[in-house]
């Protein structure tokens, strides 16, 4: 049973002050539809990826709330798997389908993050972590000593981090949808505010509002096709780690992924990662297998990550430059690589979701 991309839709990321949470789902919901040129009804359910609803917004129910958009009110969840929710109701969509319960499926991720002060959204944030093992950290803080394991084991260097941020807001100016449209230099990362050291500012992935959408099918259709999955688990807390210096989750989601097709790494074109900070695009690039155990600052500053380099990484300006609205980061990711797939740019595309410092890892394989 094949499961095929019907359409997708990426609504602007960014600081959007006149739209509301439910006016971004609708936006998405209603795009996508009339993109597949199907009828609201041949949706026969929806699976919403959100994380923070609850706590920024006081409405929990947003299974419930996508399908009023719908007259015929399809069954309908909410998933939440932190930063990767998005890439978690597509997997929760996937099986939905692959069980034969239904033929054709809505995926849509959303966050309203902007509403509220940088402390609000840094406490909602930081729910993602240990509560209780971890209380009073802040994910830069998490992702600072992530940093700093990998500076000490493989000499990465401040230059190779800020790499990734000028990468990726270079390919966002050609993203209509990005939240940033700034180009950046090296020295303009170095020289950023120490938000937590090593982490700069500009090794942050911003706060942000945004909605996507991606319509599932198994089908009959020419549509970009899901090949594969995988889905892991780590410890919710660092302590309990082996290596900070790697994601081990990440791993072993991509050796999931991959055992489960005859597609080849290096068949991949393009990868949506997930760079909420500098160092997480680094482990990526590496754990995913794409570059050596410690290699992949070196590679991202020698541009072997970017066009006319070995893969492109984050060809959307991934998530510190496309911006982070995080229901809906995973979905947006899937939607971005399958309308490259679509119009013919890549054949093949990989996209990699992650829930706080590593505890959940989504990774999809894409292909005509």
């Amino acid at each position: 049973m094949k499961i095929k991309i019907l359409a997708e839709y990426i609504t602007k990321f960014g600081e959007l002050w006149d739209k509301s949470l439910s006016d971004l789902l609708k936006e998405a919901a209603t795009e996508v539809i009339s993109k597949a040129d199907i009828k609201p009804s041949e949706i026969e359910a929806v699976f919403v990826a959100n994380m923070g609803s609850g706590i920024l917004e006081n409405q929990l129910h947003l299974g419930a709330l996508v399908s009023s958009f719908f007259p015929h009110h399809p069954p309908a969840v909410r998933v939440e798997g932190a930063c990767a929710s998005g890439g978690l109701a597509s997997v929760m969509a996937q099986q939905s389908l692959l069980s034969g319960r239904y033929k054709t499926v809505l995926v849509i991720g959303a966050e309203k993050m902007t509403d509220v002060s940088t402390s609000a959204a840094t406490k909602f944030l930081s729910s993602a972590a240990d509560y209780t093992r971890e209380y009073g950290s802040t994910f830069p803080s998490l992702y600072a000593l992530l940093t700093q394991a990998h500076m000490q084991k493989y000499g990465t260097t401040r230059d190779m981090l800020s790499a990734v941020s000028v990468k990726n807001h270079r390919h966002a100016m050609k993203n209509i949808k990005a939240q940033f449209h700034r180009e950046l230099t090296i020295n303009d990362v170095n020289n950023s505010e120490v938000i937590a050291n090593p982490i700069r500012l500009l090794d942050c992935s911003p706060i942000s509002d945004g909605a996507a959408a991606i319509i599932l099918t198994t089908k009959q259709t020419n549509s970009p096709e899901i090949v594969s999955y995988g889905h892991a688990s780590d410890s919710l807390t660092l302590a309990d780690r082996k290596s900070l210096s790697s994601l081990q989750a990440t791993k072993d989601a991509i050796s999931q992924c991959m055992s489960n097709t005859k597609i080849k790494l290096n068949d991949i074109q393009m990868a949506e990662v997930h760079d909420c900070f500098s160092v997480n695009e680094i482990l990526a690039i590496e754990d995913l297998g794409f570059f050596k155990k410690g290699h992949g600052g070196e590679a991202t500053l020698s541009e072997q990550t970017t066009y006319g380099g070995k893969i492109v990484i984050n060809p959307s300006g991934g998530l510190k430059a496309c911006g982070h609205p995080v229901g809906a980061t995973g979905v947006k990711q899937l939607a971005f690589i399958s309308n490259l797939i679509r119009q013919d740019e890549i054949n093949v595309g990989l996209t990699h979701n992650v829930g706080g410092s590593g505890a959940t890892v989504i990774v999809h394989l894409l292909s005509k």
